[in-house]
């Protein structure tokens, strides 16, 4: 695990970008998994005014929403046609369907499309207790593609982009632990004090479920890029 600190979330999206950029510039990625919320938006407004050709690439995202059909604003559908499907036209781009009638089985196709399109790059974010995706603690690394239930610190982190906290989704479909960690390489962007604990533990803390990104210290390639207040609690890492 490599550990980049910068001085505010607008450098770490120019880091990010640069090094998502130099991989398809040398013909290195077919799949690029993608993230929501508000962490990458500053990588995707940068993605969506540079010159990159993205015209032979396919997207994978995270997570979706059940039961939020694509056109709802909350949907990470409509979130990922409005900052960047619509100004930037890669060969395919996929998300999970939260309106699926069957989940289980919309679960079992997407794995099966994550195994046929190998991720080369996966941007992550974290939540305030450790998730990646919405593998909430407690998550095996062994799992894969699911229905996940939501924990509490995630719907109240997330309850602000809802006109109501009863309007927040209980569950999501999710890639799982293991799905993330099959990506050959693995960008993990995390800003703000808030995420400090969870990087602490992400870092420099033991390897176990209780902080799901903490798996991220068994992959061969992952960087971890943060601002200085998400960073404020590292004791072994300096900044870059």
């Amino acid at each position: 695990m490599e550990t980049i600190i910068v001085n505010n979330p607008e450098e770490g999206a120019e880091k990010a970008f640069q090094l998502i950029k130099t991989a398809i510039q040398a013909n290195e990625v077919k799949t690029l998994g993608l993230a929501t919320g508000s962490t990458p938006l500053k990588l995707y407004d940068k993605m969506a005014h540079a010159a990159l050709d993205v015209s032979e690439i396919t997207t994978v995202n995270l997570d979706e929403y059940v039961g939020l059909a694509k056109d709802d604003p909350n949907s990470y559908h409509y979130y990922m046609n409005e900052n960047l499907f619509s100004k930037v036209h890669f060969k395919e781009t996929h998300l999970p369907n939260g309106m699926a009638e069957n989940l289980e089985e919309e679960c079992a196709n997407y794995e099966a499309l994550l195994q046929a399109n190998p991720v080369d790059i996966q941007i992550l974010g974290i939540g305030t207790n450790g998730h990646i995706g919405f593998n909430e603690p407690g998550t095996s690394f062994s799992s894969k593609t699911d229905v996940v239930e939501l924990a509490a610190a995630t719907r109240e982190a997330n309850k602000r982009f809802f006109e109501k906290e009863e309007d927040v989704p209980t569950h999501a479909i999710s890639m799982g632990i293991q799905s993330i960690m099959a990506a050959k390489k693995i960008i993990l962007l995390a800003f703000g004090a808030e995420k400090a604990e969870a990087i602490k533990q992400t870092v420099e803390g033991a390897v176990n479920v209780d902080c799901p990104a903490s798996v991220l210290q068994q992959h061969p390639n992952a960087i971890i890029i943060t601002d200085k207040d998400a960073a404020s609690l590292l004791t072994g890492v300096s900044s870059r």
